[in-house]
């Protein structure tokens, strides 16, 4: 007679263990409801009442209402019914059903009553198909908890139930509780079988631990049994996870000498060991030989050399052995296709790479994150985002999900193009779903919120991530303080950098030199050089870009004589110019008139072996161009081209500054030309500067007229020409030079004029262009609503919002801000609740609205209530603010009113959105 299981069976031995922590409610609940929520209330009486027929199989009325059943019917009626062997027929019969699935309630319904009426043998039955049910480590830890209780009740584990529940031990690594299952089975007079003892060798060596494994490989010979393939294969297993290959070796030549034949598992394994330790020769060599004594590799045998082949950039040879498991008609898997597709996009070989994934999705494979990562991260190293963003929509639609890994490359990707809103609301998706953000994530927004020059809501994420307990690190703070320090908001940038060694963060190189720059650049030189000595002391060594943003200061300073001091110093310390330095030296003599000294210095870093650069040469033809000396820096045009450089917008501008400035501009224009016809874009200052020539030429026209014929001529050359007549002058003569207007052309005269508030002549010219056939785009349509907002002309800009409506384009959030605070600062009320209502239909993340919309709009117009009035019109829509965007409201309440008490402000707002 089997000996029962005690009632403290793993109870004794885990309970009060960590390993094992239930929970104190109950495992399952027992109840069943028939709630008016069941639709389907009068079922359970209906389905009693025909298995109290012994023919009720064969009903119709039970296969028609079968589809209706759920798990808690079939509880209830396991439950009710008053015949328990009809019961556990039905239990079995119903599990059978297409689509419907036992849940744990239907288990335990049926064991109470089998174990009650002492029906052991069906209830080991179902206790091992419970046990197979479970998937997940917490779901297995309740099924122990509850055999605790039953086996109190005269339960007896048979071996077949003691090994199921081992290998689902063993599936979840449960390795604590499945050696005191093992040693239970040991004392419960159960003779174990080969399998149990397998069973624990494989689990111990999963884990790397041999030598418990060899204890338990010394009972299987005490009962007079003989290790099989499986034992010597996990032996083998375990010492390669402990990287001894020489260990493994031995097994598997010990395990041949005992007769036992290798199996393709067995060869697996070592190949994968081999793999592991970078030794790919000698696995394909296992491979080869493995194929030579007529055993067949399996999926997992290709993948792993496969995969080890392409890790090491050995691409083609990948290709040939995924050609040789195709010829022996081993289908590739996702594993194989996702390692094949990874080395080919490392390789380059991206199109090859997409080829392989559409050839994965006709063979009828579900390509996993990892294939997808693989095809994006190559995309988008190679810039190309549009791909990359549409591989994502891809991987979503098709019910894959993202990991960080995933959402961390795409929202770079959105930042990289200036969508940092779509890269929020893919941020919103990780807050809300996993996984959950990391430091990358925080920083990559961050950083792209300062490269598009949002420095309020940088810094607001930077508080959203510390107050998410997500640590900031040097790579958080150095853009942040990069930024401001670029926007000459040193204040700031310091106290940034305060905050980050109070939280124990050195300030790097990066951060220092960022510093020193914005110092410089703000004409703030005792303070940079100060900050430099702080730099050395701190033992953070300057490096050339330090030294160089110094040296630029104090050229632009004229204090050359300090700027050379300190290059000797930065010699002496090991860094020799560079280009930058040289550059930064020569620009500054030309900027102070200087040019000779220039053309010395450039002679002085050609003898050190520094060619000069395109920006070296721009800065000589912005010099000469100071000095009158047009001709001469078109010369050194001449020789920028014949030392292989391609001159850019920069200096071709500087140089047609200098015809301009000197009156010639027939020869202005003709630069123009040459500009044009070698592919390098007029910028808007290219623009304004011949606009300035224009402009000069015919006020020049004008004083002559009226000096010839002063008494009938008395109008004033504004009068004549107006801004847009100027504007239409500058497309003729372009025109003329044989250079049409193009979309570009509008496209950056228009932004241009937008930025000086110039909305009038931005939007004839974009008349212009519609007559042209010539279409705007979103970023036109903005330029000119955001430029009409701030000039207060609402309906403009209301006009212009259709517009943008009428053409398919989204609007972005500053649009919003804009037009809101426009309709609120003119008391139109309704009409910006209606923009502001429709912008939340829009997938937007809801903390950035707060922070772009209400914060940076309405409240900085001083629109309090409206603000707080907007604030709930988001929380009645159920969009989820994250409280630390509560307390920066309030903060920013605070600053209004300073009377306000931020802590209770925010505590407030917390209590009424809860």
């Amino acid at each position: 007679m089997i000996k029962p299981l005690k009632p403290t069976f793993l109870i004794r031995r885990f309970g009060s263990h960590h390993f094992f922590k239930f929970a104190s409610k109950p495992i399952l609940s027992f109840q069943f409801s028939t709630s008016q929520s069941d639709p389907f209330p009068n079922i359970v009486l209906k389905i009693c009442n025909i298995l109290c027929d012994s023919q009720w199989k064969k009903s119709s009325e039970l296969k028609r209402m079968s589809s209706k059943l759920r798990p808690h019917h079939v509880s209830k009626i396991l439950q009710t019914h008053n015949d328990t062997d009809s019961a556990l027929r039905f239990f079995f019969w119903v599990s059978k059903i297409r689509g419907y699935r036992h849940d744990f309630s239907c288990f335990l319904s049926i064991l109470d009553r089998l174990v009650g009426e002492g029906l052991f043998a069906p209830a080991d039955h179902v206790v091992i198909l419970m046990i197979k049910a479970c998937e997940k480590e917490e779901q297995l830890r309740r099924v122990i908890e509850y055999l605790n209780e039953i086996s109190a009740k005269g339960f007896r584990f048979s071996l077949y139930s003691f090994n199921t529940l081992l290998i689902q031990l063993g599936k979840f690594e449960m390795i604590g509780v499945a050696q005191s299952v093992y040693s239970e089975i040991l004392s419960s007079g159960i003779k174990p079988s080969l399998l149990t003892f397998n069973t624990m060798i494989n689990i111990l060596c999963k884990k790397g631990k041999v030598e418990e494994a060899k204890l338990i490989m010394s009972k299987i010979y005490q009962f007079d049994m003989c290790p099989d393939v499986f034992t010597y294969t996990s032996l083998i297993l375990g010492h390669c996870r402990n990287r001894k290959l020489d260990l493994a070796f031995e097994v598997f030549d010990e395990m041949v000498e005992a007769g036992c034949e290798p199996n393709s598992v067995s060869y697996s394994t070592l190949i994968n060991g081999l793999c592991k330790e970078g030794r790919v020769d000698d696995a394909l060599d296992m491979f080869d030989e493995m194929i030579e004594k007529g055993i067949e590799p399996n999926v997992y045998t290709y993948t792993v050399p496969i995969t080890s082949l392409c890790e090491t950039g050995r691409v083609l040879e990948a290709a040939g052995l995924l050609g040789r498991m195709r010829k022996s008609g081993c289908k590739p898997n996702v594993q194989t296709y996702t390692a094949l597709i990874s080395g080919l996009s490392r390789s380059g070989k991206l199109k090859v790479a997409i080829g392989l994934y559409h050839k994965m999705l006709k063979d009828g494979l579900i390509p996993s994150t990892v294939t997808y990562n693989a095809l994006i991260n190559e995309l988008c190293s190679e810039r190309r985002f549009s791909t990359a963003l549409r591989i994502f929509n891809w991987m979503e639609g098709r019910g894959t999900l993202p990991n960080c890994q995933t959402y961390n490359e795409i929202i770079k990707v959105l930042c990289l193009i200036g969508d940092v809103s779509k890269a929020m609301v893919l941020f919103n998706k990780m807050l809300k779903a996993g996984p959950s953000p990391t430091v990358v994530t925080f920083n990559t927004l961050i950083n792209g919120y300062v490269q598009w020059g949002n420095l309020n809501n940088a810094v607001r994420l930077l508080d959203l991530m510390k107050e998410s307990g997500c640590e900031p690190d040097e790579w958080t703070y150095t853009p942040l303080i990069s930024g401001f320090c670029g926007n000459s908001e040193m204040d700031n940038a310091s106290m940034l950098l305060r905050e980050m060694v109070e939280r124990g963060i050195s300030a790097n190189q990066a951060c220092y030199t960022a510093l020193i720059d914005g110092y410089c650049m703000a004409g703030k030189l005792d303070i940079a050089l100060s900050l430099f000595e702080k730099m050395e002391k701190s033992g953070v060594l300057p490096s050339i870009k330090t030294y160089n943003a110094i040296i630029n200061g104090l050229s632009k300073d004229s204090r050359f004589y300090e700027a050379e001091k300190l290059c000797n110093k930065m010699v002496q310390r090991g860094l020799f110019p560079n280009v930058i330095t040289y550059t930064t030296l020569i620009d500054g003599f030309c900027r102070h008139g200087r040019t000779d000294l220039a053309f010395k210095m450039v002679d002085e870093m050609v003898r050190r072996n520094c060619r000069p650069n395109l920006y070296t040469y721009t800065s000589l033809i912005y010099g000469l161009g100071l000095e009158g000396k047009a001709d001469d820096a078109e010369k050194l045009l001449e020789e920028i081209e014949m030392k292989g450089l391609i001159p850019d917008e920069v200096t071709f501008t500087s140089l047609i500054d200098g015809f301009v400035v000197l009156g010639r501009l027939d020869h202005a224009f003709l630069l123009v030309t040459r500009m044009v016809r070698i592919g390098c874009k007029p910028n808007y200052r290219t623009y304004r500067v011949l606009l300035k020539g224009l402009q000069k030429k015919f006020q020049l026209l004008d004083e002559k007229i009226v000096a010839q014929h002063e008494a009938v001529y008395s109008f004033s050359s504004d009068e004549r020409y107006t801004s847009s007549e100027m504007l239409f002058n500058l497309l003729a003569r372009l025109s003329q030079c044989g250079i049409e207007p193009t979309f570009d052309t509008y496209s950056t005269l228009v932004k241009g004029l937008c930025g000086e508030g110039r909305c009038y002549e931005a939007g004839q010219l974009v008349e212009n262009m519609k007559e042209k056939g010539l279409c705007p785009n979103k970023e036109m349509f903005q330029s000119l609503l955001i430029a009409h907002c701030e000039k207060s002309d609402t309906d403009s800009a209301l006009r212009i919002f259709d517009l943008m409506a009428a053409s398919g384009f989204e609007p972005n959030l500053p649009v919003y801000k804009a037009l809101v605070c426009l309709l609120c600062m003119e008391n139109r009320v309704d009409e910006a609740q209606t923009l502001f209502d429709s912008m939340l239909d829009k997938q937007w993340n809801a903390d950035e609205i707060v922070w772009t919309v209400l914060i940076d709009g309405l409240l900085k117009e001083g629109k309090v209530d409206l603000c707080m009035k907007f604030l709930h019109v988001i929380e009645s829509r159920n969009f989820s603010l994250n409280l630390q965007t509560y307390v920066i409201f309030a903060r920013e309440l605070s600053n209004l009113d300073s009377s306000m008490d931020t802590s209770q402000i925010a505590k407030k707002l917390r209590v009424q959105r809860i």
